[in-house]
């Protein structure tokens, strides 16, 4: 049987997802605990799990937050609300 290792890719999408079902449910103290562990990833992790935050996480959770019209900012810890920022001005939007 072969070994299956995940990626911090895989790992971000994943992450994502529970974070992304925790907004839905309403469970928002637990989804605020998510995007911590996030931040924590982001500030003290590896280039590639830094990326993954970044560039999956952040990208998947803000998208799926404007589209339900969660505000972004307010629940975003700083160093990702940084990264949010420099997404949308990257993007020219």
């Amino acid at each position: 049987m072969r070994h299956h290792v995940k990626t911090a890719a895989i790992k971000a999408v994943q992450f994502a997802e529970i974070t992304k079902a925790c907004i839905r449910q309403g469970h928002i103290t637990r989804a605020k605990k998510c995007l911590d562990i996030a931040e924590l990833l982001f500030t003290t992790g590896s280039n590639e799990t830094k990326n993954a935050i970044g560039n999956i996480y952040v990208y998947s959770v803000s998208t799926f937050m404007e589209v339900r019209n969660c505000t972004v900012a307010k629940l975003f810890p700083p160093q990702l609300k940084r990264e949010y920022v420099s997404q949308i001005n990257a993007s020219g939007v």
